[in-house]
């Protein structure tokens, strides 16, 4: 991290001395995540995927002739705290934003984008309100929403054996959109949820959930926990007796990080997986390959999905040939681009959605490491949920 930090400054201070197209305004990218806090390490992951998509831009030339350069706020991934971290960015002079961990925090920075006159594009944030009632002209997402993951998993759930599930989930926006899309998507191939369970972010303890989970004698469990919450989660599941003998799938147990905190009691279990560094396509090894350059290790999945919105980001400015926020939305809506490891993606005009493909796979051992291993994939056609008639810009 602090590498690739060094770097972009050395990249961008040469490029800024030896190129004359570069005295255009600099692109200035605001990065309010989460440094401390139960998401740290997934806020330390879109720091890295910003800045390798920063350096790797400013030394191409930048961004149609700007420089690239990143600054970060700490969210603490609390909604309040991450307001003010963003405002504090934007005011300055970091008025293009991205990286936000909890959707609470982005639903929180998007009602304030235009009395900011600011742009907020989501990495990471999977809550449908993002593109559904809370969506608004400033505010767009790179990434996969609750609604796109619920279209790739409930053809896959048809096929599964388990009927009785429950639900274990982050008590706030993308838990509770987690578990309603679950709980949907199992009813529609006649499978039945038994119970709906929420943890506030930050628990450690999760003995008399799990207690609850076990006494409702589920075959499956759905997981919507992320960061040291499903790291506690997973780990006390398998102390309990409850991971090993219950079939269990996440939106977040197939992640890098989460597989590091939880060791061996991941192996075996299936989730979404946005990204893994194991795609077996040119575009993704010629990516890792780069990567691995970089930081010594292969990238993960928020890392990736930040560099997605950073990408997204620059082909609009490019487009727009302008760093101000409303010129730049305006291109945004109608952008397409290149993506590495997902090919040709372009963002929805009618909800602001990037359009791409998803997977669902599940943790192996790949030359001897834990890794998510993709098992289905589901192409872009299918794997997009249709814009919400709530979202009215």
């Amino acid at each position: 991290m602090r590498k690739s930090k060094i770097l972009l400054t050395v990249l961008a201070a040469g490029l800024a001395a030896s190129s004359p197209a570069l005295a255009k305004d600099p692109l200035r990218i605001g990065v309010p995540t989460s440094l401390t806090g139960p998401y740290v390490e997934l806020g330390e992951e879109a720091k890295r995927g910003a800045l390798f998509a920063a350096a790797e831009a400013n030394a191409k030339g930048g961004v149609a002739g700007r420089q690239v350069i990143v600054e970060f706020g700490d969210t603490e991934g609390n909604p309040e705290v991450g307001r003010r971290a963003a405002e504090k960015l934007v005011h300055s002079g970091f008025k293009l934003l991205t990286g936000s961990i909890s959707s609470a925090v982005g639903l929180a920075i998007g009602a304030q984008l235009e009395k900011w006159d600011a742009l907020y594009i989501s990495s990471i944030n999977k809550s449908n309100r993002l593109t559904a009632e809370s969506c608004n002209p400033r505010m767009f997402r790179a990434n996969h929403s609750d609604a796109m993951d619920m279209a790739a998993v409930r053809p896959w759930l048809k096929t599964r054996g388990e009927q009785d599930w429950v639900v274990i989930a982050a008590d706030y926006a993308w838990g509770r959109d987690s578990a309603q899309e679950f709980a949907a998507a199992a009813a529609a191939v006649g499978k039945n949820v038994k119970a709906q369970l929420f943890a506030p972010l930050g628990t450690k303890d999760y003995a008399p959930y799990i207690q609850q989970i076990k006494d409702h004698k589920p075959a499956g469990i759905w997981v919507a926990l992320a960061g040291r919450d499903a790291v506690n989660f997973g780990v006390q599941g398998k102390q309990f007796g409850l991971l090993g003998s219950v079939f269990a799938i996440s939106q977040s147990f197939a992640v890098p990080s989460t597989i590091k905190g939880m060791g061996d009691v991941a192996e075996g279990i299936w989730g979404i997986v946005n990204y893994t560094s194991t795609l077996d396509t040119p575009g993704n090894k010629a990516f890792v390959a780069e990567w691995v350059k970089a930081h010594g290790k292969e990238p993960a999945n928020f890392e990736a999905e930040t560099y997605v919105a950073m990408k997204t980001l620059f082909a609009a400015v490019e487009k727009a040939d302008s760093v101000e926020p409303e010129a730049v939305a305006k291109a945004l809506e109608t952008v397409s681009l290149d993506i590495p490891f997902y090919g040709k993606v372009s963002m929805r005009a009618a909800d602001h959605q990037l359009m791409m493909p998803n997977f669902i796979g599940r943790v192996a051992r790949v030359d001897g490491q834990l890794k998510p291993v993709v098992e289905v994939t589901v192409p872009t056609e299918q794997a997009m949920a249709p814009p919400s008639p709530a979202c009215k810009m």
